[in-house]
């Protein structure tokens, strides 16, 4: 039995069902073919001491050890270790993933690795330029809120969301240009919030369940809550960069910005840069420079405290009402 899903525009095809995702009838062939609890035959057939690291996180466990390493597994695998067990193996083209993890973790939290930094490096590895943002659609197009962790794209997009608008992607954001426009792809029917942003938006830390007993963070879960998401490529509208948080008593309110400042910021905070060569960067940055050059981008800047967020949301939307409309037709298939 095989489970298809359908998320960031490609088919996934799993053995087991993926948490969070819906099942979808699709008669296509799969993108990516994802394998849970199986391990790839190379996994035995080479020592670990002779695999090459290709990169460790700056990141710490609370035992002090990387949060992440990543390895060079031979025969265009990448080999992927968490500090707590979880493994998953990659294709460099993109096309196939397996996952192990060991019995004291959930498939839950399998997901949560797998739908965040596990599906954002399979985007890279297929040429998808991704932001590190959250997007929203307004009427016929997207609104990305890019911001590094901690910004509150996720918190932001929420509480639009309980606005009406429908959700286009949570943390990460991937990018499609086509005829001279670029397309935000749908990603998946919910949003990841720590208990202070549930607080904040629900009255309580603990108004969501939590992904798993293991992990803090909070599921809101779009369609259980009665709000929307977005199941079509939208076209890109608008970029807002959320700044660091002000006392100024006329926050929040909008910066412009120069194309270059727009650029440099986007550049900063791309998706997954660390696995970037030469000529993927290069593209990446034309890319991201012929965005700027189209769509307007600017900064947000929120005020500290955190229970305006209703007057931050009340400036998106009338800086949305004022957005030029842009090319709507999707991206080819």
């Amino acid at each position: 039995m095989s489970f298809d899903h359908s998320v960031f525009g490609l088919v996934l095809r799993s053995n087991l069902s993926v948490p969070g995702l819906t099942v979808s009838n699709s008669q296509e062939s799969p993108d990516i073919e994802l394998h849970l609890g199986v391990s790839p035959r190379l996994a035995n057939t080479r020592p670990s001491d002779m695999e090459e690291p290709v990169y460790v996180s700056s990141f710490t466990s609370d035992a002090g050890e990387p949060a992440l390493k990543i390895w060079d597994a031979g025969h265009g695998f990448l080999r992927i270790d968490y500090f707590d067990g979880m493994q998953f193996w990659l294709d460099r083209e993109g096309t196939a993933i397996w996952a192990l993890w060991p019995a004291i973790l959930l498939i839950e939290d399998v997901a949560s690795y797998l739908l965040g930094p596990i599906l954002g490096l399979v985007l890279r590895l297929r040429g998808v330029t991704c932001l590190h943002a959250s997007a929203i659609a307004f009427g016929k197009f997207a609104a990305a809120f890019v911001g590094a962790e901690g910004a509150g794209k996720s918190t932001t997009a929420a509480a639009l969301a309980r606005r009406g608008h429908p959700v286009v992607s949570d943390d990460i954001v991937a990018l499609v240009e086509r005829d001279g426009a670029f397309f935000v792809l749908p990603a998946y029917p919910y949003l990841c919030l720590w208990p202070d942003s549930v607080k904040l938006l629900y009255g309580s830390g603990d108004a969501l369940p939590p992904f798993s007993p293991t992990w803090n963070k909070r599921q809101l879960l779009l369609a259980e809550n009665r709000l929307q998401f977005e199941e079509a490529p939208l076209p890109l509208g608008a970029v807002f960069l959320l700044g660091g948080r002000i006392t100024d008593p006329v926050a929040p309110f909008v910066e412009e910005l120069s194309p270059k400042e727009a650029l440099m910021a986007l550049v900063t905070d791309s998706y997954a840069t660390n696995f970037l060569d030469k000529d993927m960067r290069r593209r990446e940055f034309d890319l991201l420079g012929r965005l700027v050059r189209s769509i307007p981008v600017r900064r947000l800047r929120p005020h500290k405290e955190s229970f305006r967020i209703g007057d931050l949301c009340d400036l998106i939307d009338k800086a949305c009402e004022h957005l030029p409309q842009v090319h709507s037709r999707p991206p080819h298939p």
